[in-house]
């Protein structure tokens, strides 16, 4: 295969890549939600063989900062994908994503890594696709549903094709907002993922099955039937061990009849709904201080480049 020659561009790259919230209850690793709170990435290539990087925000003391940091690493094989990579890349990063929590912070890496490299080659838009980036973003995380949702933007559903990341982009209703609840506690996914059994009961899949093809629908057209919709009979219950305080929220406002779930692997809540102001100061008193509430937009765009 022949290799690309590129020409960089010698102006600095800016973009900027939404929260994102995946599984939506029974969507399991194949839905996914862009949330309009994003991290911000620059960056500029460099002549010397020098990895400069500068953070600030959310990780910013326990985030490497070197060569090894993930955005860095993404934009490192979305240059490697166009047929070549620069000699040193210069970094600036503000983090708002919280970190461990559910809501994509490794996805917003991934995809800002991989749109930066993108920028900063001339005639990049017709090397990396946004197709392309699902695929590699996906190669990247491991999984397609919180990177499908960083760069499409809205609602998405994602899968695997010959082990290959695809995506297709659901138009969200207007009238849908989100509302985070955000713990202090932390939880990895590849901790969360663990906890998850090799196998769940035939009624509970097909269960799952059925409500994921009805919240399609009901993020397009029918927002009343979002509460029904985001039931979840195979992940969430299995992680309450990891996250109890969560799943008790959940079980709380879902028997107040709010469409409320895990966020992603958790332990973040978050709640699809239409709601006052008055009905979401309610939800908020219903939560505690054990959380942070943090109403939130539906980002109808994925990344976008300064």
């Amino acid at each position: 295969m022949a290799i690309n020659r590129l020409t960089f561009k010698a102006t600095l790259a800016q973009v900027s890549v939404p929260a994102t919230s995946a599984n939506l209850g029974p969507g399991f690793d194949c839905l996914g939600l862009a949330l309009e709170m994003r991290d911000r990435y620059a960056a500029q290539v460099l002549d010397d063989p020098i990895f400069d990087v500068d953070l600030s925000g959310e990780g910013a003391s326990e985030l490497k900062k070197d060569k090894n940091h993930l955005v860095i690493k993404s934009m490192l094989r979305g240059f490697e994908h166009m047929g070549q990579k620069p000699r040193g890349i210069a970094l600036r990063a503000l983090n708002v994503t919280p970190h461990g929590r559910g809501l994509g912070s490794s996805s917003s890496a991934i995809v800002g890594g991989l749109a930066l490299a993108r920028s900063l080659v001339h005639g990049g838009e017709a090397l990396l696709s946004d197709e392309d980036m699902v695929a590699l973003a996906t190669e990247l995380e491991g999984h397609p549903d919180n990177v499908a949702a960083a760069v499409l933007g809205g609602a998405t559903i994602a899968w695997l094709e010959n082990g290959v990341g695809k995506a297709v982009n659901i138009p969200v209703h207007e009238t849908i907002k989100a509302l985070a609840f955000i713990p202090s506690s932390t939880l990895a996914t590849s901790k969360a993922r663990k906890i998850l059994p090799e196998s769940v009961p035939h009624s509970a899949a097909a269960a799952n099955a059925g409500k994921a093809a009805l919240l399609v629908h009901a993020l397009s057209h029918r927002p009343d039937l979002l509460f029904t919709a985001t039931h979840d009979e195979i992940h969430q219950q299995y992680r309450a061990s990891a996250m109890p305080k969560s799943l008790e929220l959940v079980d709380r406002l879902r028997a107040a009849g709010v469409a409320a779930l895990v966020s992603g692997a958790g332990p973040t809540v978050l709640v699809l709904h239409t709601s006052s102001e008055i009905e979401l100061e309610e939800m908020t008193r219903a939560a505690g201080e054990e959380f942070v509430s943090m109403p939130l937009e539906i980002s109808r765009k994925g990344y976008l480049q300064a």
